[in-house]
């Protein structure tokens, strides 16, 4: 499926061109708000942090939502921002998150509020969606009198490996308005699609991630006189190629998934045959069934490649973050919102499911909900080549933090009330 046509720069979440055409009021109030969104964006970039210890980022987001009539609840364990809005009326609560944490990289872009902190730098783009999230809320705050129950807005540290999304649901962000969260919805933004649009699908919408850790041990010697030795290096190449073998020929041609070995450690002279090699690397699925299964085949095929070269193989798969699955009837909610608030063009379904993995999938598996992708591709790129998630020269199109203030607002709003925005006339 080929991407719609990127929006002109300035106007990427503008509804459909003609004489008559409007931008739907959400969109108008959005834009309004977009400037303190931007101005937050630009200071939280500035101050980069790790982890899930993030002061100075809690700080920022305390401040931005402080006057909006919420109930804020910090986190004991991490340093996360819970804020629950309660409507004039009984109703549903749904849960929008935003992540706060950044990545070590030394930042690229040039910028002018290029981060601060040596070998930091939001990469990710999780200071936009702060920024979005803190915009939503303001304009959601100001409509407490017309909803029909709450909104739960989710600020959370430790997305990049952290398990942060685990560790609040441990600390009851689900039940923070008082009762479980009925619904939950996420954007994140993604350079390589054109701005301003809006992308999910039903089912599988990341991947889930682990990883795995290979000693391969044998004994180790002279290198002039290998056949006195084990040698654990030939062993440990062949299970490279091995694993590999395993999942293009234990897999069905429809399943998708992705082992990378990534780590490969041996030696420390040329003339010794080592003792150990270590390998590791990353696992990539979209199904529970297929992940139980190549975690399996990890250590059948390291262990018997392994044996069949009087050597040893000890292996550890590290459970990383579950599939981010999108449930249909929500999905479909999402599309039909998004499009209503922000125009036809602008939002369509992702036509495949990226390798890429989310801790928000720990919000999924508790609560029906989606997760969407909104493009944010710089206006001076087009989306195939600007640098991506994780790069030191990732930037984004700050016109398009008011298109995910509406959307996050829309979704809310149709999920409360049950109607959808008027679509642009």
């Amino acid at each position: 499926m080929t991407p719609p046509p990127r929006a002109a720069h300035g106007t990427p979440d503008a509804a459909p061109s003609g004489p008559a055409a409007v931008a739907p009021a959400l969109l108008r109030e959005a834009r309004r708000l977009a400037p303190e969104a931007v101005a937050l964006r630009r200071d939280l970039h500035r101050g980069p942090e790790l982890g899930l210890d993030l002061p100075g980022t809690q700080r920022l987001v305390l401040d931005a939502l402080d006057g909006l009539g919420l109930e804020i609840r910090t986190g004991r364990a991490l340093s996360s921002v819970t804020a629950t809005l309660t409507g004039a009326a009984d109703g549903p609560t749904i849960l929008l998150r935003s992540d706060m944490d950044a990545l070590p990289v030394t930042e690229d872009t040039g910028l002018p509020f290029a981060s601060r902190t040596p070998g930091l730098m939001h990469a990710c783009g999780h200071d936009a969606h702060m920024a979005m999230l803190v915009g939503a809320a303001r304009l959601l705050a100001g409509r407490r009198d017309t909803l029909a129950g709450r909104v739960v807005f989710m600020f959370q540290p430790g997305e990049e490996g952290e398990h942060g999304a685990r560790h609040m649901i441990e600390e009851g962000v689900l039940e923070a308005s008082g009762r479980t969260a009925d619904a939950a919805f996420a954007l994140h933004v993604q350079p390589n699609l054109p701005a301003g649009t809006v992308w999910l699908r039903p089912g599988p919408q990341m991947a889930a991630s682990d990883r795995f850790l290979i000693l391969v041990r044998g004994r180790g010697g002279h290198a002039s006189a290998p056949h006195t030795t084990h040698d654990p290096v030939p062993a440990a190449c062949e299970i490279v190629l091995a694993l590999q073998t395993a999942v293009t020929r234990g897999l069905a041609a429809d399943d998708s998934a992705v082992l990378s070995v990534t780590l490969l450690n041996a030696g420390t002279a040329h003339g010794v045959i080592p003792d150990t090699v270590e390998l590791g690397g990353t696992l990539r699925t979209l199904t529970e069934p297929t992940r139980k299964q190549l975690h399996a085949a990890i250590g059948r095929v390291a262990r018997g490649v392994a044996a069949a070269h009087a050597v040893t193989a000890e292996v550890t798969v590290l459970p990383g973050y579950p599939v981010t699955v999108n449930d249909a009837g929500f999905t479909d909610l999402v599309l039909r919102t998004a499009a209503g608030a922000l125009g036809a063009d602008a939002v369509d379904v992702l036509p495949a499911c990226p390798m890429t993995a989310e801790d928000f999938s720990y919000v999924l598996r508790a609560v029906p909900g989606a997760l969407a992708f909104l493009g944010v591709c710089p206006p001076d790129r087009e989306p195939h080549e600007a640098p991506s998630l994780h790069s030191s020269r990732m930037t984004i199109d700050e016109d398009v933090l008011a298109t995910g203030i509406a959307c996050e607002a829309a979704v809310a709003l149709a999920f409360l009330t049950g109607r959808e925005p008027e679509p642009a006339r």
